[in-house]
């Protein structure tokens, strides 16, 4: 892209009253040639003391605004909408697309020609990536990176995937409460996101296989000095981006998203990476179905040995490999075509990469499972489909019949789980926590196992939800059924005592009754929702679309373009 082609020159060229504020104001220590031509690239931070694990995003900032510099750009920090995990209430994945539909906005409204994407925990990448593709600037990933691993009692403790475990071990009482709060304080050991490969890490793997980062940077540990090294060389690299125009859609292609699919199944990632990825394609117009996870990714090789799924952490991925080794064992399912942001593709950078631990990444002839991609499943239950992550299931449920026992709300859950009748073979049903009907699709899927249950040794059992479960979490659980009870979907149908089959080899979710079709939605399901009365919520409710097609707002899908807007003076 020549000079006078580039979007800050709209801004800055010329000799008239408008150029001269726009340059006069930005001339607090920007020198005069600041203004001459050279590319504007914003560094969108997602670090805020209420997202811990992006706190340290602002130091790997400063490295990237050095890349920058020193490859002729001008960098200017932006601060965009931040999503803690841990703290956000509903969930912050109420807030996801708002998050995205405020840096789009940002990105489009201001001066600049590319931009440097900051993110790490869960709902960051994701909303980052959405906001890039929409409006379609030069664009590349920056993840913040996990963990280093804590260690209690000699123990490796797994951010997340530890907390679910010992938690249902103090409800089972073989766990005093006072150890498991003697734990907290070594769960968080450093700086970066969780150490499992839960959702921030999936996502960065994910976003390394789509192309938006520099190859052989997902995984690399927060307090890693290599992170700041890569990030110095990512601020280099969007410069010539924006000389090169080289933009999410010329990156991310059809292909782009189902080596991503192969990528997310070979790690064993989070089902999140599902509603996250239909999302972005949806931004950019590709064609991509929730079908396309199960036909791509179910028969691709489970070989990376992580909690929730195996026993490794994330500084061990890094350390035996990291993800382009994991690619190399895989790479006759990858597409050749799709370029990366460095404008080469993916499989070139796979010949060097080499496993240095067959113990944390398992060659492609002794993988941990066959076929352990993310399962879509279909039914009446289902019509529009659910997931199911089968590396993180127990082998001896994925085919199973049970009584359906039913919970209208999380309340009512929480209220009531440990006095239903209930015995192992029952099949658990939570409904009201889909997109609209919780609002925002929270992270309770893998809901707890009833005391009385856990006390008697048993430690899982099929659930079946229109929510979503953390990426850290494990278990025979049914996720994302669409449509969700609150848009009348059949599990606002199940009664309790209602005959259910899950039949994952045959992708067959179904409620056993002949009547289904015709039977009210029931009386208390109905109750539990309620339209928000205003605010983001009540736009939220009111665009939001299903988990099978993302969960992203109806009037954001579609490709777009980042025309400026009209001058305001």
């Amino acid at each position: 892209m020549s000079e006078s082609q580039r979007r800050s020159q709209q801004w800055y060229a010329g000799d008239g009253r408008n150029a001269y504020i726009h340059r006069a104001w930005m001339r607090r220590g920007l020198p005069r040639d600041a203004f001459d031509g050279r590319p504007h690239i914003a560094i969108a931070n997602t670090a805020s003391d209420l997202t811990p694990c992006n706190a340290h995003l602002t130091e790997v900032s400063r490295s990237v605004a050095d890349g920058v510099w020193a490859a002729g750009g001008v960098p200017l920090h932006l601060p965009v909408v931040s999503l803690g995990e841990t703290l956000l209430r509903p969930t912050a994945m109420l807030f996801r697309n708002l998050a995205a539909m405020a840096t789009e906005e940002m990105l489009r409204a201001n001066p600049i020609d590319g931009v440097v994407l900051l993110g790490g925990c869960d709902k960051t990448i994701p909303a980052l990536l959405m906001a890039a593709c929409s409006v379609d600037l030069p664009a590349l990933v920056v993840p913040g990176g996990p963990m280093l691993t804590g260690h209690f009692r000699g123990t490796p403790l797994g951010c997340g995937t530890d907390v679910w475990r010992l938690s249902e071990e103090v409800r089972a009482g073989t766990l005093s409460r006072e150890d498991f709060m003697r734990s907290e304080s070594s769960m968080i050991r450093s700086r970066g996101h969780c150490n499992t490969m839960g959702t921030a890490s999936t996502m960065a793997c994910v976003t390394e296989a789509l192309g938006m980062t520099i190859p052989g940077l997902a995984g690399t540990p927060a307090p890693d000095s290599g992170l700041l090294e890569l990030a110095h060389q990512s601020g280099r690299l969007s410069v010539s981006m924006v000389t090169e125009d080289r933009r999410p859609s010329t990156v991310l292609r059809r292909a782009s998203f189902l080596n991503a699919i192969v990528a997310l199944a070979a790690i064993g990632g989070s089902t999140n990476a599902v509603v996250h990825l239909l999302a972005i394609a949806g931004r950019l117009g590709v064609d991509l179905t929730l079908d396309d996870f199960d036909r791509t990714g179910s028969g691709v090789p489970l070989l990376v040995d992580l909690q929730p799924a195996g026993k490794h952490l994330m500084d061990d991925l890094h350390r035996a490999g990291g993800l382009l080794a994991v690619l190399r064992e895989v790479e006759d399912l990858l597409s050749p075509d799709p370029i990366t942001v460095t404008g080469r593709p993916l499989t070139s950078y796979l010949s060097d990469a080499r496993i240095h631990d067959e113990t944390v990444i398992h060659p492609r002839a002794t993988p941990l499972q066959e076929s352990a991609g993310i399962a879509v499943l279909h039914g009446n239950l289902a019509p529009s489909g659910a997931v199911i992550k089968p590396a993180a299931a127990t082998p001896g449920l994925l085919t199973h019949r049970g009584r359906a026992v039913v919970f209208d709300s999380i309340e009512h859950f929480n209220a009531t789980v440990d006095t239903v009748d209930v015995d192992e073979d029952s099949v658990l049903v939570l409904r009201g926590c889909g997109p609209k009907g919780y609002p925002g699709m929270p992270e309770v899927g893998n809901f707890p196992l009833p005391a009385k249950l856990l006390a008697r040794g048993v430690r899982d059992m099929v659930r079946i939800s229109d929510a979503r479960m953390s990426g850290t979490a494990y278990g025979t659980v049914v996720l994302h059924a669409a449509p969700e009870a609150a848009a009348g979907g059949p599990l606002a149908k199940v009664r309790t005592g209602d005959p259910i089959l899950l039949d994952v080899p045959n992708r067959r979710l179904e409620v056993e009754v002949p009547d289904l079709d015709a039977r009210p939605v029931a009386q208390a399901a109905a109750d539990a929702f309620a339209t928000p009365a205003r605010g983001w919520q009540r736009m939220y409710v009111d665009h939001v679309l299903q988990a099978d097609e993302g969960a992203d707002l109806d009037f954001l899908r579609g490709a777009t373009t980042t025309p400026p807007t009209r001058e305001s003076h």
